[in-house]
């Protein structure tokens, strides 16, 4: 989901970070959300909104552990 949404607003909001830059901690998400909130459009503010509400449904998950977050798959040791 995030990983959609840095995507897709990119060009117009993130441009000045690296192409292939994806948030990895809670911390970065929410400092990309920030800007995207910032330079986006009216469709921007709502996408970040709910995707604050999706990042805040399990607070107790590490950001690493919540694999949805990356859209990548998490590996473990087990």
């Amino acid at each position: 989901m995030l990983d959609d949404l840095v995507n897709r607003y990119r060009d117009r909001c993130l441009w000045f970070l690296r192409s292939d830059y994806l948030p990895e901690t809670r911390q970065e998400a929410e400092a990309v959300l920030d800007l995207i909130e910032r330079y986006g459009d009216r469709d921007a503010f709502f996408a970040v909104r709910e995707a604050r509400q999706w990042l805040s449904r399990d607070t107790n998950v590490p950001f690493s552990d919540s694999s949805p977050v990356s859209g990548r798959p998490v590996e473990s040791d087990t």
